[in-house]
């Protein structure tokens, strides 16, 4: 499926860049719209015109191409450099860089060794660290609920999702995105349980969701909460 050159199009006054993907796996056309920008896919050998899905559908496109503009203005610019702030269990801890023989996490600070850093990035070495805290933390709250909920799981794996929070897969591994560390500890372990709860209730019916109140009583405020914020969470450019 190969990628065309973009191509430029006026919807209700506003010029719109896009791409035309052509996909034999695709019945019918449709269109993608993402943070990226957007996307018509056509069905091979299709006589359909993109420009004429874009204009049947021009106030969904500008709908959603206006929320990601919203989105991306709310990301945090981070320069990965000593005295700025990031959050840790929703937490704001200031960034030291200096001399000393391990990385260390207080109430307060996140002090990254300064050898480390000259020899990496201070991104990179961050990041790391998040990933750490997160499998020691993801493991202790994943052990505490299930538990509590009766339930087995293979192994905590931590991942750089970038649009899921976390998965559970059918042979138990619980995926957790590290970046969920930058949330405050109640919407992690909502997620926590969510993909726990999964172990018995592999869909989201109405046994699942009443799973997931059990154990967290404000699960919706919690997910309202990551809805609202994700934005927040967006540790890079990378992420995107």
């Amino acid at each position: 499926m190969a990628k065309s050159q973009s191509r430029t199009i006026d919807l209700l006054g506003n010029d719109v860049e896009f791409e035309v993907r052509n996909s034999s796996e695709a019945t019918k056309a449709r269109i993608d719209v993402d943070i990226h920008g957007v996307t018509v896919v056509v069905p091979d050998s299709s006589e359909v015109r993109p420009s004429e899905v874009l204009r049947e559908n021009a106030a969904w496109v500008i709908e959603k191409q206006r929320g990601f503009e919203q989105y991306r203005e709310q990301i945090p610019s981070r320069t990965f450099e000593a005295g700025e702030t990031f959050p840790l269990l929703g937490t704001e801890r200031e960034l030291i860089i200096e001399p000393a023989r391990s990385h260390e996490i207080t109430g307060a600070s996140i002090r990254l060794r300064k050898s480390t850093v000259e020899q990496s990035t201070v991104k990179q070495v961050l990041e790391n660290v998040y990933r750490r805290k997160a499998r020691e933390h993801f493991s202790e709250r994943a052990d505490h609920y299930a538990e509590r909920m009766g339930v087995e799981y293979e192994k905590i794996e931590i991942r750089n999702q970038r649009t899921k929070w976390g998965s559970c897969s059918t042979t138990g591994t619980i995926s957790l995105n590290w970046r969920l560390m930058m949330a405050p500890p109640e919407v992690v372990d909502y997620i926590v349980v969510h993909e726990l709860a999964h172990l018995r209730e592999p869909n989201h019916s109405s046994e699942f969701w009443s799973l997931v109140a059990e154990y967290d009583p404000e699960y919706e405020a919690h997910s309202d909460w990551l809805t609202e914020n994700s934005s927040r969470l967006v540790f890079s450019e990378d992420d995107l």
